[in-house]
């Protein structure tokens, strides 16, 4: 069996008249993510750990941000074409580990309804995957609550 690790990072810039998208699911939040798509930080991060792992370019290389098509695209659209690509060439998940790094809102709320969205479009168990959140103690842009960043490592076997 070949198995690859692939590794995600993405961060935004919080915004007003923007809705806060992460992990696929709608945060009750006043600001939301600036971007050319949705924005939504933790499916980036994981979209670049799975074209990372299968060695196939990374988000911007699939899905550029200068094209029409993808301008307010739902990434979670993008993560199933995404997984396509992935799967095409002949690599399945193991597991996801992700971080979001986030002042506010609190995400623990919504960790589990993250979970079942991504599970549904990769089709793997919610077992398969790992959110978490964690603060930056009130340092640096995302302490003051300027943005949100997410990393995100998958395991991809043949």
């Amino acid at each position: 069996m070949k198995i690859r690790i692939g590794f995600g990072f993405d961060t935004h810039q919080l915004v007003a008249e923007r809705p806060l998208i992460l992990g696929g699911i709608h945060l009750d939040y006043p600001l939301g993510c600036k971007g050319h798509s949705d924005a939504d930080v933790l499916i980036h991060a994981i979209i670049d750990a799975l074209f990372g792992a299968a060695n196939n370019h990374d988000i911007g290389y699939h899905f550029p941000d200068t094209a029409i098509e993808y301008k307010n695209a739902d990434s979670k659209t993008l993560l199933s074409a995404c997984l396509n690509i992935v799967q095409q060439d002949g690599w399945k998940i193991g597991n996801i580990d992700c971080t979001l790094v986030i002042e506010r809102p609190k995400v623990l709320p919504y960790i589990e309804q993250m979970k079942e969205c991504l599970a549904n479009i990769l089709s793997i168990s919610t077992c398969d995957i790992s959110i978490k959140a964690k603060t930056s103690e009130k340092l640096g842009f995302i302490g003051r609550g300027e943005g949100i960043s997410a990393y995100a490592v998958v395991q991809l076997c043949q």
